[in-house]
């Protein structure tokens, strides 16, 4: 089983940004994305909506032979993991705001998370933030447009950066000094963020911990790849060229209309 692939899915493009973390680390792994970009973004839809919409790409992802599978969705992870992990037999990763890492760093008192509707709406992200951020702000913004933008091809848009700046100015006027982006779209915005933010701002994202959980499960059930003639293979609903934009390489890239 250990030469199986790695299956990670989300709403689009934006969990290539976990997909990067994973291959980085894991670079022997074979891999396959799924990228769910007709139904992007998953934030304003409801639970209900969101679970079919995981099941049904659980359910490809194990078609096609996945030893495991990464819910590179913040949203999709908040709503749907139980049902995942409850109802198929594999191990499930999920993915969900580093509130409790910003939190517990945190000089100001004060912290501002950029996430989907979906996401900051969420019973698992309530509890977190209750149980590691009680005792401080926590200035929280729906990034609405966000996710359609990048997945349209306009991450260096004019209307992105007008959005942006919108968005941080009450995180910036309540004197946050940390970031945590609540969506795999979001650090892929990393760039412009940097320019909109003051410099004492740090900026988090889950890449890297779910990366380093992602092989710590693998070592765990002994399902590690050794072998070095690696595939890398994404697949989209979507546009082909926004996939090409994000990836510096030419990888295995598909359209398939699922």
């Amino acid at each position: 089983m250990s030469k199986q692939p790695i299956g990670i899915f989300d709403s689009g493009v934006g969990g290539t940004s976990i997909w990067k973390e994973i291959h980085k680390l894991l670079p022997n792994e074979n891999t396959i994305y799924l990228a769910d970009s007709i139904n992007a973004p998953y934030g304003p839809k409801g639970k209900e909506a969101i679970t079919k919409l995981s099941i049904k790409n659980t359910e490809l992802l194990l078609k096609k032979g996945c030893k495991i599978i990464v819910v590179a969705c913040n949203t999709a992870t908040t709503n749907a993991i139980d049902y995942l992990r409850n109802t198929y037999n594999i191990p499930f990763i999920g993915i969900e705001p580093a509130i409790k890492p910003a939190a517990l760093q945190t000089k100001n008192n004060a912290v501002g998370i950029l996430a989907t509707q979906g996401t900051l709406s969420s019973e698992l992200f309530s509890k977190t933030a209750g149980k590691f951020a009680s005792h401080i702000k926590v200035i929280e913004q729906v990034g609405e447009g966000l996710v359609d933008l990048i997945e349209n091809g306009k991450l260096h848009s004019n209307e992105m950066t007008a959005l942006l700046k919108l968005y941080l100015k009450p995180m910036i006027q309540a004197n946050i000094d940390y970031l945590v982006l609540g969506c795999t779209h979001y650090p892929y915005l990393m760039p412009q963020l940097i320019k909109l933010l003051p410099k004492h701002v740090k900026i988090i994202d889950s890449g890297e911990a779910v990366a380093k959980q992602t092989k710590a499960v693998l070592t765990r059930l002994d399902l590690l790849n050794y072998e070095k003639n690696t595939a890398n293979t994404f697949y989209t609903n979507g546009n082909l060229e926004v996939l090409k934009l994000l990836l510096e390489k030419d990888y295995n890239l598909n359209y398939l209309d699922f």
